[in-house]
């Protein structure tokens, strides 16, 4: 079947698209394997030269099912026609598509025709091409597969070797049933038992690993209060309405004054805090002697590394505490414009409100809140694995902030959700998520939701976490071992110490 290259070809887009049920709402997880076993099927018997197209189909069916929910943000909130739209997120989506295709590329480079080295380097591949993709212009660090285990057997090993660690086991596991039925063919049983035994230890082993705490959490609870506004996203900045905002959430916040942490979303204060003095004041005055209130608001000012006065998305403390902390990973075109002189005012997605932030500087501080260290992270950059496990050193509890309202109810806001549980467990820290319109949430240490508001509601999350202190195995090493085992199994096979056949 596989001979043939239209049957050949549909298996990949297949494959690529059956990943996306892996992650939230559909949690598949077992179809990772699957699709990475599909892969392989598809691509053992294809010459090396068109291994790239091979992987630019996976990637086709990957980001064209997972991730075209950027088509939301350009048409309904970006002023955009729907030809142009259709047009951006085809774009969008081809240009994902060529970071498989490229690592397959690269697979096809190293293995040549030997199906052994093809199996071999498959997982180490794989990961690779994730690496690259979540690291090169910015980065793209979505619907890793790994992310899918925040609900499966593997997520005892992601306080050890986190998302990318988990997505190499998913993708060595697809080879190794390979490799398995390859073996029964050629009667070797023996061997065959052999790899399969290696391969269901990682299984077996996570469950019993996700019962080990690998950081000390408090008994001592801190009480939390996170409003969820629920602001339409196309009166968000529109001038007649901010005031309106700000009342929302200060009436929100009338019964929460005396809890110990109060949370607003991503820019819950619509305007810069130049500007927001009498507001800054006045909650201030209402806050409770032990209260903190942490809320997402434009920061303007003069900038000695920018050398001039910039913009910065950011989130800042109040009350008893204090602190402000400057977005680092600028989302383009939603928080800054790539080429700004030559795209600003071609079409209305280029000119987005507040699309000219500064990135902030590298290794700012927890925020503090009455004593506790609090690391925030703003809406996108907690999709970065090893961008906050390092920052997240030192800190007792993680606090990410969203409006996912540019994504209306499509996929992508539970996606989202599902990565920033991903990022507790691999630090092994609880985390208080605040978003404009879903989903606000409490994550514990072992990234299990605790409480949460249904999306496209104007509530009130109340609940409870508890600080934690020491580093998870993850959060000393990040990605690097998974990463430099990717990088033996290239020069091993490079070597030639596996035969070509």
């Amino acid at each position: 079947m596989f001979s043939n290259r239209w049957f050949s070809a549909a298996t990949l887009l297949v494959a690529g698209a059956l990943q996306t049920l892996t992650f939230s709402p559909f949690h598949f997880w077992w179809l990772g394997p699957v699709s990475a076993l599909l892969i392989l099927l598809a691509c053992i018997p294809l010459p090396a030269k068109q291994l790239f197209f091979a992987g630019l189909l996976v990637g086709l069916g990957l980001f064209g099912s997972g991730a075209t929910w950027v088509y939301i943000s350009i048409s309904e909130f970006g002023n955009t026609s729907i030809p142009v739209s259709v047009l951006l997120t085809a774009a969008f989506v081809a240009v994902l598509a060529l970071f498989p295709g490229i690592a397959f590329w690269f697979w096809g480079k190293l293995a040549k025709v030997s199906a052994v080295r093809r199996l071999i380097l498959f997982p180490a591949i794989w990961i690779l091409g994730d690496w690259l993709r979540g690291w090169l212009l910015t980065g793209f660090p979505w619907l890793y597969l790994g992310t899918a285990h925040t609900d499966g057997p593997l997520a005892g090993l992601a306080p050890v070797i986190g998302v990318h660690g988990l997505t190499f086991l998913i993708a060595a596991s697809g080879a190794a049933v390979f490799g398995i039925g390859w073996l029964f063919i050629k009667q070797r049983h023996t061997n065959a038992g052999i790899v399969a035994l290696v391969t269901l230890v990682p299984w077996l082993a996570a469950p019993a690993l996700n019962r080990v705490d690998w950081t000390d959490i408090s008994t001592e609870p801190t009480s939390v209060a996170a409003m969820q506004g629920n602001i339409p996203q196309l009166i968000k900045w529109d001038p007649e309405f901010l005031k309106d905002q700000i009342v929302v959430y200060l009436g929100m916040t009338e019964p929460y004054w005396d809890v110990d942490l109060i949370l607003w979303p991503e820019t819950a204060i619509p305007i810069p805090q130049d500007q927001a003095g009498k507001i800054i004041d006045h909650i201030e005055e209402n806050l409770g002697e032990n209260s903190t209130l942490i809320t997402g608001i434009p920061w303007y000012g003069f900038s000695e590394r920018a050398g001039g006065f910039t913009y910065h998305n950011s989130i800042m403390a109040m009350g008893n505490g204090e602190g402000i902390y400057h977005k680092q990973k600028l989302v383009p075109f939603g928080e800054y414009v790539p080429l700004e002189g030559v795209l600003r005012g071609l079409i209305g997605f280029f000119d987005l409100p507040m699309s000219s932030f500064t990135r902030g500087p590298k290794n700012q501080s927890p925020l503090n809140a009455n004593g506790t260290k609090v690391m925030p992270f703003i809406c996108y950059e907690v999709a970065y694995p090893d961008f906050l496990a390092r920052n997240a050193v030192n800190s007792d509890l993680l606090l990410t902030i969203s409006n996912d309202g540019w994504f209306g109810d499509s996929v992508g806001p539970l996606q989202h959700l599902q990565i920033a549980r991903m990022r507790a467990l691999e630090t092994g820290r609880y985390m208080i998520r605040g978003t404009n319109n879903g989903v606000t949430a409490i994550i514990d240490h072992k990234g299990q939701i605790t409480a949460r508001i249904p999306q496209f509601e104007r509530a009130v999350l109340t609940g409870e976490v508890f600080k934690a202190s020491g580093s998870t195995p993850y959060m000393v090493a990040a990605s690097w071992p998974v990463l430099t085992l990717a990088l033996i199994l290239i020069v091993f096979v490079r070597e030639r110490v596996i035969p070509k056949g």
